[in-house]
Order: C-alpha cells, then sequence, then structure tokens
C-alpha cells in the first residue's frame, strides 16, 4: 500500500486529487490543511477506510513532524499555499511564509523516507511572457510578485535537496484550473454565479487578456499519472490547457451556456498580477493523459451539470 500525504488537501485542486487518489484501495491518503483557506466540505464524501484528515499547518514545524513523524509517508503532494491573484496581493507577508512550509516539508521528507515530493506550483511564475509556448526549460520566470517569487523558490530548494539528500521530486506548474468545488473569488466560478443570478459581469481592462482553462480532471489525471507511471522525476511539467480563450469571450460563452440577462461591465485593469497572455507547452503533459483534454465549453456544463451553485465554497 502506498502511503501519500497530500497537503492542502481541503482546497480546490487539493481535494479533488485527494478523491481520485483514495478511490484506490492500493492508496493510503492522509490530508492536511489549516482550513485557513479549504473548507472541510471539500474533502472527499467517501468512507474513511483509507484515508484520514488532520487539521494542520505546515508552516509551524510541529504541527506538520508530528503528521509525518507518526507515518511513513512514501509520497508527499505539498500543495498547500496561499493562492488566487487579488489574495496574494493583498497579502504579501502571508504568501512568504509559505516559505516555512516548503522548508519544513523538504527537511521532514528526507528524514523520514519519503521517496518523491510533487510540489504545486504555478504559471505566476513566468510573469509577463516573452516566449509562446511557455515551455518548462526555455522560457524565462521572471515575475517579481511574491507569489510567483515562493513559487520559484520552491522549485530551487527542490532541486537543492535532491542535488544534496537525494530526494527526488516532481514540479507541476499549474496554469487556470477550475471545477464544481472551486472558490467562488476564481474568475470562472466568479462569472457563473453572476450569470445564474442575472448579475452584471465585472471585467478588468478590455478583457483582450487571454488565459487557457484545464478542468480539474485533466489536471488530476496528469499529476496522478507522473506518480503511477513513475515519469518526469526531478522534472518540471506545466498542467494546464493549450487553447486560449480571452477573457471578455469567456463571459460571453458563460452567459450563453447559462441563458444568462447579464451585462458586461468594463472596470480599469488592475494595478499588477493580470498578465496579458498564457499559453503553455504541454507537450509533457500530453504523455501522461489517456485521451484529448476536455473543451472549455464541455467543462462549463459540468460545472453546471454538477450544481456549483447549491454549495457555498
Amino acid at each position: 500500500m502506498r502511503n501519500i500525504l497530500i497537503t492542502g488537501g481541503a482546497g480546490f485542486i487539493g481535494s479533488a486529487l485527494a478523491e481520485r487518489l483514495i478511490s484506490d484501495p492500493d492508496n493510503y491518503v492522509v490530508i492536511v490543511d489549516d482550513l485557513s483557506t479549504g473548507r472541510v466540505e471539500k474533502l472527499p464524501n467517501l468512507p474513511e477506510t483509507n484515508w484520514k484528515f488532520i487539521r494542520c499547518d505546515v508552516n509551524k514545524y510541529k504541527d506538520i513532524a508530528e503528521v509525518m513523524f507518526s507515518n511513513k509517508f512514501e509520497y508527499v503532494f505539498h500543495y498547500a499555499a496561499v493562492v488566487g491573484v487579488k489574495r496574494t496581493l493583498a497579502n504579501p507577508i502571508k504568501v512568504l511564509k509559505d516559505v516555512e512550509g516548503i522548508k519544513n516539508i523538504l527537511d521532514l521528507s528526507k528524514n523520514t523516507g519519503v521517496k518523491r515530493v510533487f510540489y504545486s506550483s504555478s504559471s505566476e511564475v513566468y510573469g509577463e511572457p516573452v516566449e509562446f509556448p511557455q515551455n518548462e526549460q526555455t522560457t524565462p520566470l521572471n515575475s517579481r510578485l511574491p507569489y510567483a517569487i515562493v513559487k520559484t523558490l520552491g522549485g530551487a530548494y527542490l532541486r537543492a535537496y535532491q542535488q544534496e539528500y537525494g530526494l527526488d521530486f516532481t514540479v507541476f506548474r499549474f496554469f487556470n484550473t477550475y471545477g464544481p468545488k472551486q472558490s467562488r473569488d476564481f474568475v470562472i466560478s466568479r462569472f457563473l454565479i453572476n450569470a445564474m443570478i442575472n448579475k452584471d459581469i465585472t471585467i478588468y481592462g478590455d478583457g483582450m487578456q487571454s488565459r487557457t482553462f484545464c478542468y480539474i480532471d485533466d489536471n488530476v489525471e496528469a499529476c496522478v499519472k507522473a506518480l503511477y507511471k513513475g515519469k518526469y522525476v526531478n522534472d518540471i511539467i506545466n498542467v494546464g490547457s493549450d487553447k486560449e480563450t480571452n477573457i471578455l469571450e469567456l463571459a460571453n460563452l458563460i452567459i450563453k451556456l447559462t441563458k444568462s440577462k447579464s451585462k458586461i461591465i468594463h472596470v480599469p485593469p488592475l494595478e499588477e498580477g493580470d498578465m496579458k497572455r498564457r499559453l503553455p507547452d504541454i507537450s509533457k503533459m500530453r504523455t501522461l493523459l489517456s485521451g484529448e483534454l476536455i473543451t472549455l465549453e464541455k467543462g462549463l456544463m459540468k460545472i453546471l451539470d454538477n450544481g456549483l451553485f447549491e454549495l457555498n465554497y
């Protein structure tokens, strides 16, 4: 049986990953989260036969040390972090404290026999891109935002621990991911909620800034397959979609799918953090998937069919 730790497992992506891993009876999963942004309601709705939840702050060494010394984890998915452009811009000191969590996880992993650490990084590390598509090895990491700096530093720590102690790792650079349990302060959830109640949809600037939107199932499949197939050890993988959509197109698509009467309202651009374009090279990710990625329209319909709006996320 594989013993697996997921930090930040009551968050959107972490909880989806947990549910997928728990569905395999050969896994035993411990989920930790301090519930500062995660929610108990997002935890898997499955019998606790091969998993458990522990409330824990990974940035506090004593908290996470008790968990890791009490269990013989083979694999760690370190997803705990302050996330979201506006939230991270508003809480830069809190973001920087996540460096302590990275150091704690790596120190404890090397001392407790962990075989491999999977780390959730972000497309934000690329900053304002200078190369398309954005490639893991060749595109410069040029963002100066605290969130991006912490994610970049996390990758540097992983490489250093591998070199010094032989602790293997994989870095997932997540691009925009969406799905039924996503918090309401992210763009797709916010647009969908407003559209469902015919409330105006607010767009920063002219709406021409583009993103690629990856449905949560594709994100999780890629990450789980990296574990199961033993691929991309001591490497970095862009995890996202390679289909660009600008924010204005996204708003119009959501209005169409929900048959909403919402109007689109433009407000001044964000002062920082709202990059003009995102387009990842997902060649590595595609080698892990069993089929084509879920299209944006199909993904949005999955959210609507899953009753997102009955849940207070």
